[in-house]
């Protein structure tokens, strides 16, 4: 009798632990279905264990409105978000703050990003970078930071080039100091934004690529020469062409011809409607293609935040539109971007007349293949499951939900 009560005792908890194994089974597969954002066909997708699984056609999707998938957003140039700044000084950069800032960013469609460190002095680049650097491998983040951007220290000092970058701490390369901030941030710089014109710059350029670290021209004047040597040296990328750059320059010396007419340069621009001319986006999209562009922000922290005035960190007001404008009302002249890269995606179509297909390529799958990412950026299976439902309406993207490597991280 008693054999026969353990006999029992046993099978119960064998199946207990059976019904166990079928749950979280079951709860590891999803199912989504969306318009798919490069054939416009409706598709279902099945998730398992974070990751693409399966992709089937359907005849047709439920509900009046059409809802689209396509990968989530990667944005290579993100200076801070709602309120949290990974560039400036007198902020206390916190991994809690980067969680927020993250968070914000999911709702936006963007599920990897790169966090930006503009020029600023060496004891802050130091500090910010080691914070952000356990945020690489922060469970909660979820893979989305897969590493960091430094834009600057290493640019040209004249006035107009150099941008909103402060004077004082702008500086020649210095590989040593270089690798100062790489070990701060736990070997995580993937891109370096730099002017190929200083001294040492091009032997710089040289080291980074021996790295695997992504170099990008930007707040530069070179000269056509310089721009080759510099490619030829291994880099691959401008920085948001078209900004950073003199209002008054030489029509036919300037650093923009010669970083358009070589195929071997990526492009990445500001789409957010204030930082470029309509035919200025036009002219980019043109001469690159879609295969060389890359839709960039370049957002400061007072992206997500409520439309009026602000004071900087050296005390100026500025103001923040609805429209998402970020500029000095005094001056009328643009402070930095305040819009996310979801409204790039819209505005390069309507600008350009390009696919939806193609705006998400500039916005995901190209920034992926540039810093090797080769886990996501597409719709495939066995891919991340990076995934944003969203509704257009005219050329308004507006996220619906967010998927980090298979988790439901944000649903409107």
């Amino acid at each position: 009798m008693m054999k026969s009560k353990k006999l029992i005792k046993i099978s119960q908890i064998f199946f207990f632990l059976f019904f166990l194994l079928i749950v979280n089974k079951l709860s590891a597969q999803e199912v989504i279905e969306g318009i798919h954002y490069f054939t416009g066909q409706p598709v279902r997708i099945e998730i398992k264990d974070g990751e693409i699984e399966k992709i089937s056609s359907i005849k047709e999707l439920e509900g009046n409105k059409p809802v689209y998938i396509a990968p989530g957003f990667f944005d290579n140039q993100v200076n801070g978000f709602a309120g949290v700044s990974f560039a400036l000084g007198e902020s206390d950069l916190t991994p809690a703050g980067v969680e927020k800032a993250t968070r914000e960013l999911w709702k936006n469609g963007v599920t990897t990003y790169l966090p930006t460190l503009t020029t600023n002095s060496t004891a802050v680049l130091i500090k910010n970078f080691a914070t952000l650097s356990k945020a690489v491998d922060n469970k909660n983040l979820r893979g989305s930071i897969p590493g960091f951007h430094l834009e600057g220290p290493y640019i040209n000092p004249e006035d107009g080039y150099r941008g909103a970058h402060p004077k004082q701490f702008v500086k020649l390369p210095d590989w040593d100091e270089f690798m100062r901030f790489y070990n701060a941030s736990g070997g995580h710089i993937m891109q370096v934004t730099l002017a190929p014109e200083m001294e040492g710059a091009l032997d710089f350029i040289t080291k980074c690529s021996q790295k695997g670290i992504v170099v990008a021209l930007g707040h530069h004047n070179a000269d056509a020469q310089t721009v080759t040597a510099a490619i030829d040296r291994g880099a691959k990328i401008t920085t948001h062409l078209g900004n950073g750059a003199a209002n008054m320059i030489n029509r036919h010396l300037n650093p923009f011809w010669s970083q358009l007419a070589d195929d071997r340069l990526n492009i990445s621009i500001i789409c957010d409607g204030f930082h470029l001319l309509p035919e200025e986006i036009e002219v980019f999209y043109k001469v690159k293609g879609v295969e060389n562009t890359i839709i960039t922000s370049d957002v400061t922290h007072y992206a997500a935040l409520e439309p009026g005035e602000y004071k900087t960190e050296t005390g100026e007001t500025i103001e923040l539109t609805k429209e998402g404008k970020l500029y000095y009302p005094e001056q009328k002249v643009l402070y930095g971007s305040a819009s996310p890269i979801t409204n790039g995606v819209g505005h390069i179509m309507e600008v350009t007349g390009c696919s939806l297909g193609d705006a998400v390529k500039m916005a995901s799958t190209n920034p992926a293949r540039l810093y090797g990412l080769s886990d996501r950026g597409t719709l495939v299976p066995g891919k991340r499951a990076d995934l944003i439902l969203f509704t257009l309406d005219g050329f308004q993207v507006d996220i619906q939900k967010t998927w980090v490597a298979g988790e439901l991280v944000y649903e409107k």
